[in-house]
């Protein structure tokens, strides 16, 4: 392969910048950066080196470089880093020179494909590196750390080798046995498949508490002015981010932040009051309300107990009585009318951003909906993250029920199999044993450059 090379660290300034180099000309190519053609260094050994323009010998910099030989490296090729100083400027000479002595500049995840080739990881395992990189929690950092060190393979394997060990009876009858296979040996197969799908429903039936430790939730407070949304959207993310004031309207648009309940990622959005106005500015952020409305996991409809509810409250409840929402009875310090009644009861939380009371069971609430029935016993065990990965097992166990659909109603050991060889084919593609190359493009190309 040809000799890739890109900036692994983020653009931008900063103190150190890591230039990665990897393929069969890496050291060649630092040797002529050094002006040292008894370049030889001592592999996963650092060393201060000058590094130099190969056309005009100018010294362009004073870098680390670490040199990793083949197969002992990140992608199995002999890769050279480069820790210079964090200027663009810098980085960009140093970048410019590696082409001029025909590097080729990496496309995204272009050196984690590399491993993958290589054997250095499966599929699997290279995904988790994209989420590691990508995780807004802590819980989601120690889920995608444990796919990445090859939980997940290490849970397919015992189901791939038992579909195996079905495949081998079936095809070894079709080719061999002149008569159907006896009654018991047909019901140890079909106790091994039931037991196989049962497994592979129990890794993505994680996949709902995977999906929401991933992506999170987008949460919507909405309500009429002066209800104290952005009060309470201060209180959630923990510190004064929205401007609050007595005047009603003074959320013209949007306001978005992100934090996190119990490891679960949140992106919350304080909007515009919601109510009929004649101001144009105000009517731009309502307008924009609806569509960030539109787009939520959830919708917490913010009321004012000191006083009672208007017909534009009444307005909105019914514009969101279809969706997913909780009711946030606001300024219970300062109640003045009973509203919990008014709601039955239901999806209701008081509060007071005022003085926070409240604002954990708002909290809880919040997440509440979307955890599974188990999920404390999935905190401590594997969770599927990926869709495409759930979407595998989901196919994986329904070819698998086809082909126990089929012995049981005396089909052919031909047909049977098919359904059994489909099934071991997507569990293979979790892994990349068995992706086509334009699945593998598309999942490399929501990888950063330089990894």
């Amino acid at each position: 392969m040809d000799t890739i090379v890109a900036l692994a660290t983020p653009e931008g300034r900063s103190a150190i910048a890591v230039i990665r180099l990897s393929g069969r000309d890496s050291l060649e190519i630092v040797s002529k950066l050094l002006i040292d053609e008894n370049f030889s260094p001592k592999p996963r050994y650092a060393s201060l080196r000058k590094i130099y323009d190969p056309e005009t010998r100018e010294l362009i910099d004073e870098a680390v470089v670490t040199y990793f030989k083949a197969p002992f490296s990140f992608t199995g090729e002999d890769i050279v880093e480069i820790s210079c100083h964090g200027s663009p400027i810098v980085v960009r000479q140093i970048l410019d020179a590696c082409l001029k002595l025909e590097a080729r500049m990496a496309s995204p995840g272009e050196f984690s494909l590399r491993a993958l080739m290589n054997g250095k990881m499966n599929l699997s395992q290279v995904e988790a590196i994209r989420d590691l990189i990508e995780a807004q929690t802590l819980a989601a950092a120690k889920q995608s750390l444990r796919q990445m060190q090859g939980e997940l393979s290490s849970l397919l394997q015992p189901l791939k080798e038992g579909l195996l060990e079905v495949i081998v009876i079936l095809e070894s009858a079709l080719e061999f046995v002149e008569d159907d296979l006896p009654e018991y040996q047909m019901d140890e197969i079909k106790t091994k498949l039931y037991e196989i799908v049962k497994q592979i429903e129990r890794m993505s039936s994680t996949f709902k508490a995977g999906r929401l430790l991933r992506e999170g939730l987008k949460i919507a407070l909405v309500g009429r002015p002066n209800v104290g949304k952005s009060s309470l959207f201060n209180a959630l993310v923990g510190y004064e981010r929205a401007i609050v004031t007595e005047i009603a309207g003074t959320t013209r648009d949007s306001l978005h932040e992100s934090f996190s309940i119990n490891g679960i990622p949140i992106r919350l959005s304080d909007t515009a009051g919601l109510r009929k106005t004649d101001d144009i500015v105000e009517s731009i952020g309502v307008q924009r309300t609806r569509k960030v409305i539109a787009d939520a996991d959830l919708v917490i409809f913010v009321v004012d107990c000191s006083q009672d509810l208007t017909k534009e409250d009444y307005e909105i409840l019914s514009e969101i009585e279809d969706m997913q929402h909780l009711i946030a009875i606001n300024k219970v310090d300062i109640k003045q009318v009973e509203l919990v009644e008014k709601f039955n009861g239901k999806n209701v939380v008081e509060v007071s951003a005022k003085t926070a009371q409240g604002v954990d069971d708002l909290r809880r609430a919040i997440i509440k909906p979307f955890l599974s029935r188990n999920s404390a016993a999935e905190e401590k065990g594997f969770l599927v993250t990926d869709a495409r990965h759930a979407d595998l097992l989901i196919r994986a166990k329904k070819e698998i029920e086809k082909s126990l659909e089929l012995l049981d109603q005396k089909a052919s050991e031909e047909i049977v199999l098919t359904g059994l060889h489909n099934a071991m084919r997507f569990l293979g593609e979790i892994t990349g044993e068995t992706t086509t190359e334009d699945i593998l493009n598309r999942i490399f190309s929501t990888f950063c450059i330089g990894k």
